[in-house]
């Protein structure tokens, strides 16, 4: 399982090494690829431009991730399976790791191997399986349960995505805030408004009506949109022209609900359903929509805001977890489960297009705070601290 070295680079003893589990780094053309393989791919590609004191040693599945650099380990495919990546991660790796004699070891996505005994830190991006535990399959969630207060008890430090995350590690897993340091994502280049021009052709393509709402993530119950479904309702009532809503993302756990209230809302002929949007569309959808909406219940970060505003798009979130951090003063933020709030801030929105130009505005600046290069450097920041012969 391990498989073979590939893009080797010459080794030298003045570097420093650091072994990187990246199994679960994703490139395909699915939503295994958004997410927290999106953070890894992210952070992966800008690390070694910021300390050439460093030299990584990258362990994935993914055979298209070839990143200028690093020092590849290609596993087998069979690890993007779930079981095959926790035989590697516990069995596999240490002894990978024993070969290697690494300064320091990254588990970029909760866990770290128990058979390993040298320094380590781990990544954790949110708690969703113990706070959203039906999310998960049974034995997923115990894994990652049992294995995520493991690796923040051993890790020599904790790295979380937002303050959000980080304040919930230290309640919910016990950990001192001392030994949690933020690593916040970054927004890639390619989320930047679409030209008018671009955008018609777009809607011409997807058939698209001239003026939509937009939310776009997986269909399922932690997102809360069925809450959402029934503001808008709301708001189609008092506006008979209101926009369209367009429920973009691929379907998860209890997606049907969603569908269900929908029709029992009698709005078939007003929600969009697209099904998952490809990455490299995504500008497209954001800069067309009148506005984007979030109103999920608990969320690491929520790239999709972030990604929204450096669109240009005006962004309505709810007031859960770490979306006020991300959205700062320039959305507008409502309380996740209150439907006639929703309504009354889509209706804002819509009806004044002042706001939304003050909305789109401020959100390409709020967004510009969010790049892969001080991501990069907030990690190479930690490695600096814990990686010591």
């Amino acid at each position: 399982m391990l498989g073979y070295v590939y893009n080797r680079l010459p080794m030298s003893e003045d570097l420093v090494r650091i072994a990187l589990n990246a199994q679960l780094l994703n490139l395909d053309t699915s939503y295994r690829s958004a997410g927290i393989s999106n953070y890894i791919y992210g952070l992966l590609r800008h690390l070694p431009a910021q300390d050439g004191h460093f030299q990584y040693y990258v362990h994935t599945g993914e055979a298209a991730a070839v990143i200028p650099g690093m020092q590849r380990f290609l596993t087998t495919s069979h690890t993007k399976r779930p079981l095959a990546r926790i035989m590697w991660e516990q069995i596999v790796w240490p002894l990978a790791l024993q070969r290697l004699q690494p300064d320091l070891v990254h588990g970029l996505a909760y866990v770290l191997p128990l058979a390993y005994g040298g320094t380590s830190i781990v990544t954790v991006y949110d708690l969703t399986f113990l706070h959203v535990p039906m999310a998960f399959r049974a034995p997923n969630r115990l894994y990652l349960q049992t294995m995520t207060r493991i690796a923040v008890r051993r890790a020599a430090h904790v790295c979380a995505i937002s303050e959000s995350t980080r304040r919930d590690i230290v309640k919910t897993l016990g950990v001192s805030a001392s030994a949690v340091s933020i690593v916040y994502p970054g927004v890639d280049a390619r989320f930047r408004p679409a030209s008018p021009e671009a955008v018609e052709a777009f809607r011409r393509r997807q058939g698209l009506p001239e003026r939509y709402l937009l939310y776009l993530g997986t269909l399922e119950p932690r997102k809360n949109i069925t809450t959402l479904v029934r503001a808008y309702a709301r708001l189609a009532a008092r506006d008979p022209r209101a926009p369209s809503l367009v429920l973009a993302g691929a379907k998860g756990w209890y997606y049907e609900e969603i569908f269900a209230e929908v029709e029992r809302l009698g709005l078939k002929d007003r929600v969009i359903f697209p099904g998952y949007v490809p990455v490299e569309e995504q500008a497209l959808w954001y800069s067309g929509a009148e506005a984007f909406v979030y109103p999920s219940r608990y969320e690491g970060f929520g790239m999709p805001v972030a990604e929204a505003m450096a669109c240009g798009t005006p962004v309505i979130a709810s007031t859960a977890s770490s979306l006020p951090e991300v959205v700062g003063d320039a959305g507008l933020l409502v309380p996740p489960d209150d439907e006639d709030a929703w309504a009354d801030a889509l209706a804002h929105v819509l009806a004044n297009n002042s706001v939304r130009d003050a909305l789109s505005a401020a959100g390409r600046k709020q967004a510009a705070r969010f790049s892969w290069e001080a991501a990069a450097q907030a990690q190479v920041r930690v490695y600096r601290q814990y990686a010591r012969r």
